[in-house]
């Protein structure tokens, strides 16, 4: 890790797959530097940010210091209020000049997800294109959101670059151009500042398993394409066995063996830092702090693992036969990214096939793998992906065909110039999303959904879009229409959140169930995904592991959800063959923990 640090230049950007230590290994990075005794700002872009947990700190949209060190401050880049911001300066000086009516208008045309986008990215390249907001600062360290949400992001400088550039209409999605315009020089800046190398250092976090290390080397690649060539790979949390006669500790390590062995070619030339297995995580100061230390291996000391009791849970079955009870409908398997909803979507959709129901898998998700997780065809089940560009192109054909037929030369054309604003894409997805909805009247539509963040703005955004629909299509397809209703139809709908047993990835769930429910949205059930708990491992590290579990199951089943199951950490589980077994009630074991 030291030769991270002495390399370190002025930005640093973290990113990776959900779930693989990234937001920890960013901080890490920011507290070591600040160690040193150089002026850090730590950022987090992530809609879904978890930096607040992770620093035990309260943060806000504004820089603010980190528990006592005295080189270090942390902020959050806040979506909503960044767009509520953006969206005043736009309207507030037509307040009291245009009729209300008018003014309302306009707010209404501010209210997509675009907007929540642009205004995010705003205070983004504040950051890089305006040398004075960050001229105290030595380096800043940039905690960005999982790899699909971050490739958007750092696309945006060249698209909106490009869009400001060549649209004519001086409106667009976004309102009137003018505030794009204004930005046009600090954007242009935030380009020059990613792509040079001696300023600006992508770091990879991923851990030692294949998926995570194929979107780290799918992110490598294409964010070379967009100039950002100068990066590293961090390898987090690699596990030894201690104890050679646990099966399970021995799975965990060959995974991780056979992971590293494959490792893409992308990745085999990037200089790597590892990061070794430690049983709690990485949260608060002390623990971060240890990541550059010799004590990141050391076993924390054992207090009160065995006072908290734990339940008895669900397993999969009885999960399935939950989800089953109506012969049809749309399961949806939402959580913060990394907790496994890939692979538990893969494996409901199996079951509920195998039990002969007609099913279709598919998902939202830009990142995920529902193929690889199903791996060989199964009888009754189909698998397909939302591809957004496809989706782009038939969107923009369809309203062409439709909405273009009626105009003149010059009407096409513009109207073209509006369909290649970013935004476009966003209604396209979001209107396929809707007819995989709309496909649970006759057969189970299992969904496995973007993280936390874009699925939260896409259910959320349900009424914009149906305002954006309008305006570029002239109409508003049935699906679209029905979508909310259905998704709130607890016999049609069934939403059920993963989580892992830990702090950060609970917390967030809870909260995505508040969110939920505020939008008429009722959980059906929660799952607490690879526990090692409910594995039994004799070895010393995951005894540890599972000690350091039993209060966030016990948190999850008697505070947050309404009905739970529990699935242990299983080797064919985590590698995509979902054979989870009966799985009868959870009992816990007190000797194994």
């Amino acid at each position: 890790m030291n030769a991270l640090l002495d390399a370190a230049p002025r930005f640093l950007f973290f990113t990776g797959k959900g779930g693989v230590g990234k937001t920890s290994m960013a901080c890490a990075t920011a507290i070591a530097l600040a160690g040193k005794g150089r002026r850090v700002l730590l950022v987090s872009t992530d809609p879904a940010s978890n930096l607040d947990e992770v620093l035990e700190t309260p943060l806000a949209n504004l820089p603010r210091p980190v528990g006592g060190l005295a080189h270090l401050e942390a902020m959050n880049i806040d979506p909503v209020a960044a767009a509520a911001t953006y969206r005043e300066r736009l309207v507030g000086p037509y307040r009291g000049v245009l009729p209300e009516s008018a003014v309302h208008a306009i707010e209404e045309q501010l209210s997509g997800a675009c907007t929540v986008e642009i205004a995010s990215f705003n205070e983004f390249t504040a950051l890089l294109g305006h040398a004075e907001t960050i001229s105290e600062y030595q380096h800043v360290v940039l905690d960005t959101a999982p790899t699909g949400h971050t490739l958007r992001l750092l696309s945006l400088p060249a698209a909106w670059n490009d869009f400001v550039a060549n649209n004519k209409t001086g409106s667009s999605c976004l309102g009137p151009l003018a505030g794009l315009h204004q930005q046009r020089l600090v954007y242009e800046r935030a380009v020059r500042v990613l792509g040079d190398p001696a300023q600006t250092l992508l770091v990879l976090v991923s851990r030692a398993d294949e998926s995570a290390l194929k979107e780290a080397a799918k992110a490598s690649g294409e964010l070379a394409k967009l100039g950002l060539r100068n990066q590293r790979l961090i390898l987090n949390g690699v596990f030894e066995a201690l104890d050679r006669q646990d099966a399970l500790a021995q799975a965990l390590e060959r995974r991780g063996r056979s992971a590293l062995a494959a490792i893409p070619e992308a990745l085999k030339t990037l200089p790597t830092t590892t990061v070794p297995y430690r049983p709690s995580g990485f949260v608060g100061l002390h623990s971060l702090a240890c990541v550059f230390g010799p004590e990141a291996r050391e076993l924390d000391p054992v207090q009160e693992r065995t006072a908290v009791p734990l339940p008895k849970l669900a397993g999969f079955d009885m999960l399935v036969d939950r989800l089953s009870v109506n012969g049809a409908g749309v399961v949806m398997t939402m959580g913060k990214g990394g907790v496994g909803k890939t692979t538990l979507a893969a494996a409901i959709a199996l079951e509920l096939a195998r039990r002969g129901f007609e099913v279709h898998l598919s998902t939202t998700d830009p990142a995920a793998h529902v193929s690889d997780a199903v791996g060989a065809p199964a009888p009754n089940l189909t698998v397909s992906r939302i591809d957004p560009a496809a989706e782009t192109r038939a969107h923009v054909e369809h309203v062409m065909a439709t909405t273009g037929a009626a105009l003149d030369e010059q009407g096409r054309a513009l109207l073209e110039e509006e369909l290649r604003s970013p935004c476009t894409e966003e209604i396209a997805v979001f209107q396929a999303f809707a007819r995989m909805v709309a496909h649970g009247a006759g057969k189970f539509v299992v969904l496995d959904t973007a993280p936390t963040g874009h699925t939260l703005l896409l259910l959320d955004a349900t009424e914009a879009y149906h305002r954006e629909v309008l305006r570029s299509s002239g109409g508003v397809p049935e699906p679209v229409r029905k979508l909310l209703p259905r998704l709130r139809d607890p016999e049609y709908t069934k939403t059920v959140i993963i989580t892992l047993p830990e702090a950060t990835p609970v917390h967030e769930a809870a909260q995505l169930q508040a969110d939920l429910r505020r939008a008429g949205i009722e959980p059906n059930a929660w799952v607490i995904n690879q526990s090692f708990s409910a594995a039994y491992p004799s070895d010393l590290i995951l005894r540890e592991r599972a000690g350091h579990e039993r209060r966030f199951i016990a948190e999850v089943a008697e505070t947050h959800s309404v009905w739970t199951a529990i699935i242990p950490w299983t080797e064919t589980g985590e590698s995509g063959r979902l054979e989870f077994g009966s799985n009868p009630l959870f009992e816990p074991e007190p000797t194994h923990v």
